[in-house]
């Protein structure tokens, strides 16, 4: 079940210079739960989250605050040294230069929508709760993004069973003609939400399933304030959905198949 906080202590609205700081530590809570589900090791400091996973599922890490220290960036630098698999790092903040490691970046923005309405999706999208429903949704994000370090496919990998038990974490599937065709994540963390892997099948793209997938998923998150980081072409469909640039965040990669 999706958790809120209470209208006594949730925000009305993120204000743009907060986005950063909310974008940062939302998809902390997402790696977090998706590390803790996968049994991998989850590092937590100051200024970074790192989930250490195997070679297939590589290392994630979620840069926190502006201003790392040196012993936190040494402590990083030997982890993303160590790593078993490919490294993205996300850093909302665009302040921690990783080039010394090797790894290539570029830019995204991090978009803000604040509490509102939303339409009806012209699709049908649901909330998974079924093994199955699950297993699609993992299909359709890692032929979505050409995740190929999950290929061949291994059910459960992505999004392993438990993912959607942990707080806050729901996937949502939406159906074109009783097919799954698009997928997407959301986190609900500290008042604030946001989304992750919204993907389309190939096969349905050009549809109308990524609109349908977002519009099912801000469904029940119309009281909350909103954020995400945009791909440069998901990002006209998230501005006709109300989100506005805030800033622009640096991802690291030390490969060039990261998501």
């Amino acid at each position: 079940m999706t958790t809120r906080s209470t209208s006594a202590d949730r925000p009305a609205s993120v204000a743009v210079a907060e986005a950063l700081t909310r974008q940062a530590r939302n998809s902390a809570a997402l790696w977090i739960a998706t590390g803790r589900s996968r049994g991998h090791e989850v590092v937590r400091r100051r200024g970074f989250v790192a989930v250490d996973g195997d070679e297939r599922a590589g290392t994630r890490v979620l840069i926190q605050e502006p201003d790392l220290d040196p012993g936190e960036l040494a402590e990083l630098s030997e982890l993303v040294r160590g790593a078993a698999g490919p490294v993205n790092a996300e850093d909302p903040f665009g302040s921690t230069d990783l080039s010394h490691l090797g790894m290539r970046n570029w830019q995204m923005p991090v978009m803000v929508r604040p509490p509102g309405p939303v339409d009806a999706p012209a699709l049908d999208v649901i909330r998974v709760r079924r093994p199955e429903d699950l297993q699609a949704a993992e299909r359709i994000v890692i032929e979505g993004f050409e995740l190929a370090g999950f290929e061949p496919y291994r059910p459960g990998e992505l999004f392993p069973a438990s993912l959607i038990e942990q707080p806050g974490v729901d996937v949502f599937v939406a159906l074109d003609g009783g097919v799954a065709a698009g997928a997407c994540v959301s986190v609900v963390d500290d008042g604030v939400g946001s989304h992750y892997w919204v993907g389309t099948s190939p096969a349905f793209r050009s549809r109308g399933v990524g609109r349908a997938v977002m519009l099912g998923s801000l469904a029940h998150l119309t009281d909350l304030s909103v954020t995400l980081t945009a791909s440069k072409l998901g990002r006209p469909l998230y501005e006709s959905l109300g989100y506005t640039v805030a800033a622009p965040s640096t991802w690291w990669a030390s490969t060039p198949t990261a998501p």
